[in-house]
């Protein structure tokens, strides 16, 4: 643990990214296996209920504060779009090789981006509009609309970052009067209460391996997010964004050992894409803001 604390910020960031990916991708290939039996809402819904159970002593040391909100109708909107990410993303997993469904969700970065535009009036130049667009190559590569290669399943991944880039918008808006709880705790409870009636509709009973994959499935999901969050209390948001990329290398490993799936070549040359424009912009935004700090009239600022 010693030689952890005499990392630099930025290692330690790198280091629980990673791990943080490998758990992602632990996720995912949970539940593809569990999606052989199990209908994805009634997934969805133990996914949830087992984050409840992780989370509760945070969630009901904070009761009623925890979903008491002052702007109910984002944090509706915000459940809706949760549901369509979960949804089309677990779809996208059990149909779809695991690589081909990750590399499809790198495209919620864009879709922040555009979403960033529209709703929030950023100012985007001509650098990101030529990442948004070539990144949308990458996913037109991968998804081959119109060819024999295009699957339904590239479009329910699409959906879902879709759905999961306008969540991150929304969570910047909700996020200047709502505290992280309110937010974290109208999520776990909505989606849960939503998809309560529809698993119990669909009920398929649990083997004792399909209930160890349920487990599975919320340790990762918990540990993916806080480590996630701790990374990038470590690292530069500039360094660990362009390193969150990993995950498409351990879905590629993962997919192959368990599932016996390889890329196939418009996967690879897809998410090339997307990941160079992404890590372009990145960089861009990283260079803008050293720009930005040392510019004269920045000096205020930088030493307040």
């Amino acid at each position: 643990m010693q030689s952890f604390d005499n990392l630099t910020d930025n290692l330690k960031g790198v280091v629980i990214l990673t791990f943080a990916a490998a758990m992602f991708s632990i996720m995912i290939a949970l539940v593809k296996y569990a999606g052989e039996g199990l209908p994805v809402v009634q997934i969805v819904f133990l996914r949830q209920l087992g984050m409840f159970i992780i989370m509760s002593p945070t969630i009901l040391t904070d009761f009623p504060k925890s979903i008491i909100t002052k702007r109910p109708g984002l944090q509706v909107l915000r459940v809706c779009l949760a549901l369509i990410a979960l949804f089309g993303g677990f779809t996208a997993v059990v149909n779809m090789p695991l690589a081909d469904a990750t590399a499809l969700g790198f495209a919620k970065s864009f879709f922040v981006t555009l979403f960033a535009i529209l709703i929030l009036n950023e100012r985007v130049g001509l650098y990101r509009w030529g990442a948004i667009f070539f990144g949308f190559i990458g996913v037109a590569v991968m998804v081959q609309p119109g060819t024999s290669g295009y699957s339904v399943y590239g479009i329910y991944a699409l959906m879902a970052a879709a759905a999961a880039g306008l969540v991150m918008v929304i969570i910047r808006l909700l996020s200047k009067t709502e505290s992280s709880t309110s937010i974290m705790g109208f999520q776990v409870f909505g989606v849960g209460v939503v998809t309560l009636f529809p698993a119990i509709a669909l009920w398929q009973q649990p083997t004792v391996k399909e209930w160890m994959l349920i487990v599975g499935i919320s340790c990762a999901s918990y540990l993916a997010q806080k480590a996630n969050i701790y990374a990038y209390k470590h690292g530069e948001a500039s360094l660990l964004a362009s390193l969150d990329y990993i995950r498409l290398l351990f879905a590629t490993i993962i997919g192959f050992f368990l599932f016996g799936h390889l890329p196939a070549v418009s996967t690879w040359v897809g998410s090339g894409i997307i990941v160079a424009a992404a890590v372009f912009t990145v960089y861009r935004e990283s260079r803008r803001k050293q720009m930005l700090t040392r510019a004269p009239e920045a000096r205020s600022f930088n030493n307040t």
